[in-house]
């Protein structure tokens, strides 16, 4: 862990509160509860079983005010240049709302609504017709976002059009999806946003192929041009997106599309009013009653105070199971930086490893290492309050089960065989959603979103750049020729004796 980061202050108060049990926490500060509580339209949160108290939080407001994150939050929204490597804004509130009174904001969400109705004529369009089944391609972006909308709020009684996702390069992962599928009931999509990604061309030549042509071929990319070249497709079948939305932060833009297609347009508009309310409050609220500010703070917390290297994410109800697998690509290639904005190496500790799963599943896994392991995972505790499902019991189960598990890692339990000592002392923070709704779900996606952002600011690094992910993707682009039998100079000796195994 980095000491030498300017948080003098905020680690007297760690070192203080280094022993602290948190029942006693809860015991010393009777109004915690309460206090460390947020409701945002149908999202509840509690921090009360953070490894903070009320002393320790101020100084960690008063740094949140220090670097100006209030500023930096009305930056973002009104389109100035945040992403600094890149010289672009980083527009995705203006996808969903016209927050601020800022030309280029409003310029941006006049462009994106235009966008929307496009895409809702062609969703309807796709809904009246022969079509049954749609094949969505892309990957990062392009995949995790569309792929956990759709997963998590797709009828159960079956939608109009049944949605499919393939991302992985491997042709297996085409091969299995194509396999149950009729090529004269299908549709495709293809996303990317520069249409130059290796994995998504791949498998779109596969796809065009397998339908016999582009007739039922459609396409998002931030290069339409491209997209509608490469594989014939008609005009009106491609649309746009912009470079002032970043891939991860896309899925509210006509990289959407196949969540519109899976869920029905109407409920992917319900989808955006939820994160619209969410950057309503992100913007407006003071930084001590503001939820992305809270939940950034207790990361900065978590990471840079009390030195906890992974952050879990536990998800009780299953139609959220995709949502560790989004968050690690949102927070990790957000927030993955060594450098800070003017290219010097940053003062302290960056990113933790983000990972999870859900519940109850994961307590029969790895929860025997977060209850008596030596490290400590703070962890993030989703659930929701009601359940549309007809096992009133199940559901019950599943949140006494949820409620157990957040007492039992903070609380622990003594016992004078060692064995069965649990030490509590494991933060977490409990989110509870109303009901999984596309208004809830929109807000938790925005509530993350705008919490990386102030961790960006405090560490004062990009969040809307990934220039880490290029390199093995060039690499991986050399490479491929020499496993095609062309003579390619390979340095590396490992690589080169590996090529050599494979011919």
């Amino acid at each position: 862990m980095t000491t030498n980061d300017g948080l003098d202050s905020l680690h007297s108060h760690a070192q203080r509160l280094r022993g602290a049990r948190i029942p006693d926490l809860l015991a010393a500060e009777p109004g915690r509860v309460k206090d460390l509580a947020l409701r945002v339209g149908p999202l509840y949160v509690n921090f009360a079983r953070q490894k903070y108290d009320a002393s320790a939080l101020q100084a960690l407001l008063a740094l949140a005010a220090e670097r100006d994150v209030g500023g930096a939050i009305m930056r973002l929204f009104r389109g100035e240049q945040v992403n600094l490597t890149e010289g672009r804004a980083a527009l995705h509130t203006a996808l969903r709302g016209d927050a601020v009174d800022a030309p280029v904001a409003s310029e941006a969400f006049a462009t994106a609504r235009e966008v929307r109705q496009r895409m809702g004529e062609l969703v309807h369009a796709l809904e009246d017709s022969g079509v049954t089944d749609v094949v969505s391609v892309g990957i990062g972006g392009s995949d995790l976002g569309p792929r956990l909308v759709a997963d998590a709020l797709r009828p159960v009684d079956g939608a109009r059009l049944r949605v499919h996702f393939v991302s992985n390069v491997d042709g297996a992962a085409m091969q299995r999806t194509l396999a149950t599928l009729d090529p004269a009931t299908t549709a495709g999509v293809l996303i990317s946003k520069t249409f130059g990604t290796q994995e998504t061309l791949l498998n779109g030549q596969i796809l065009h192929d397998w339908l016999g042509g582009a007739e039922r071929l459609y396409a998002v990319s931030a290069n339409p041009e491209r997209a509608a070249k490469a594989f014939n497709i008609a005009s009106g079948r491609v649309l746009p997106m912009w470079d002032w939305v970043g891939g991860r932060y896309s899925l509210w833009s006509s990289v959407g599309f196949p969540i519109a297609l899976a869920i029905g347009f109407e409920r992917f508009e319900q989808l955006l009013e939820g994160a619209a309310q969410m950057d309503a409050h992100a913007l407006d609220a003071p930084l001590e009653r503001n939820l992305p500010v809270l939940h950034a703070l207790t990361d900065i917390w978590n990471r840079n105070l009390l030195g906890h290297a992974t952050h879990a994410v536990m998800t009780y109800d299953q139609r959220l199971a995709l949502l560790p697998a989004y968050l690690q690509q949102l927070v990790m290639e957000s927030l993955g930086k060594r450098v800070q904005r003017d290219g010097q190496p940053v003062t302290s500790d960056t990113v933790p490893v983000w990972w999870g799963g859900a519940g109850t599943d994961v307590q029969h896994s790895f929860f025997q290492a977060l209850h008596q392991g030596t490290s400590v995972v703070p962890a993030d505790f989703i659930g929701c309050v009601r359940s549309d499902n007809p096992y009133a019991v199940n559901h019950q189960a599943l949140l006494a089960n949820l409620l157990a598990q957040t007492e039992a890692l903070a609380n622990g339990q003594a016992s004078d065989d060692p064995h069965r000592d649990y030490p509590g002392g494991r933060p977490s923070t409990l989110i509870l959603l109303d009901a999984l709704t596309p208004q809830a779900l929109g807000a938790l996606i925005a509530m993350y979103e705008h919490a990386v952002y102030v961790q960006s600011v405090i560490w004062n690094i990009n969040a809307f750049d990934q220039f880490g992910v290029e390199l093995g993707k060039q690499l991986a682009g050399q490479l491929l020729p020499a496993l095609q039998g062309e003579a390619v100079e390979i340095t590396d000796p490992l690589t080169r004796e590996v090529l050599g195994l494979l011919k």
